[in-house]
């Protein structure tokens, strides 16, 4: 497979650059519109759902930051996003949660037929996640689901699981292997994986699976659902979490002029 160039971006929605990484300039029915024409023209193309703490990543390693600009879409998960592309201009962009993009395409699909793949999660949540949204979408097509487990695949592995992948033929394959790993396996199998549209949604399979709690609707909203989920996993996230204070020293600097930021 050809790996993203620097620069490589969709001619889809408008970005907004922050460090180097591009967010899109969406909501959720925009990116919902995107996905169904990428399948509807069998357009190849993965979506990453960024968060703070996904800039940061990105921004800190140059190949990582390459993988995300060269998405189709790169959306607005974190409520501090949505705020600083507002303020640019965008004011029709809201929040795209990767758990709302998941059940607004799987409601979507009780018309338009869309087959669902599930890869990823720990181990009996990709089934779960599958059972419970059958139930919540009666006539939901899961084309299937896969949990790989979290060591490193051997070549045999990975070639057997995009095997599995494309015998199913899904329309859109959901990725839950936590970021940047997902994001760096759909880079990866974009051209291998035959389904048109491959969503990296992390946490989703957790959340929807009931395997995990989710923030309230007020929490999400306020931005302060990062102190939800630490206050929930505080050995596993907390380093995550304390990188926060960096991205709005590097905010403040770009908005001040005092640092350009390099996308390659």
């Amino acid at each position: 497979m050809r790996l993203p160039q620097a620069g490589e971006r969709s001619p889809n929605p408008e970005r907004l650059c922050l460090f180097g990484v591009y967010i899109s300039a969406v909501n959720l029915p925009l990116a919902c519109e995107t996905i169904e024409r990428w399948i509807a023209t069998s357009d190849r193309r993965y979506v990453c759902v960024a968060a703070v703490h996904s800039v940061l990543d990105a921004w800190a390693d140059p190949a990582l930051r390459r993988i995300f600009n060269a998405s189709g879409l790169t959306t607005p998960d974190g409520m501090p996003l949505v705020w600083l592309l507002r303020l640019h201009g965008h004011r029709h962009v809201t929040r795209v949660y990767g758990p709302d993009l998941m059940l607004a395409l799987c409601e979507r699909s009780l018309t338009t037929g869309y087959r669902h793949y599930f890869y990823g999660g720990a181990p009996g949540v990709a089934a779960r996640l599958a059972e419970r949204l059958q139930a919540r979408f009666p006539g939901l097509q899961v084309a299937g689901f896969h949990a790989p487990p979290f060591r490193p695949l051997t070549p045999e592995e990975r070639q057997s699981d995009v095997e599995r992948i494309n015998r199913a033929r899904p329309d859109i394959l959901w990725v839950g292997l936590g970021s940047p790993k997902q994001e760096r396996w759909m880079a990866g199998h974009l051209g291998r994986v035959e389904a048109p549209v491959m969503v990296g949604v992390g946490a989703a399979f957790d959340f929807l699976s009931g395997a995990k709690p989710q923030a309230p609707r007020w929490v999400q909203r306020s931005g302060l659902e990062w102190l939800f989920r630490l206050a929930t996993e505080p050995r596993r996230l907390w380093r995550r979490y304390a990188r926060y204070p960096l991205f709005f020293f590097l905010l403040a600097a770009q908005m001040a002029g005092l640092k350009k930021f390099d996308e390659s």
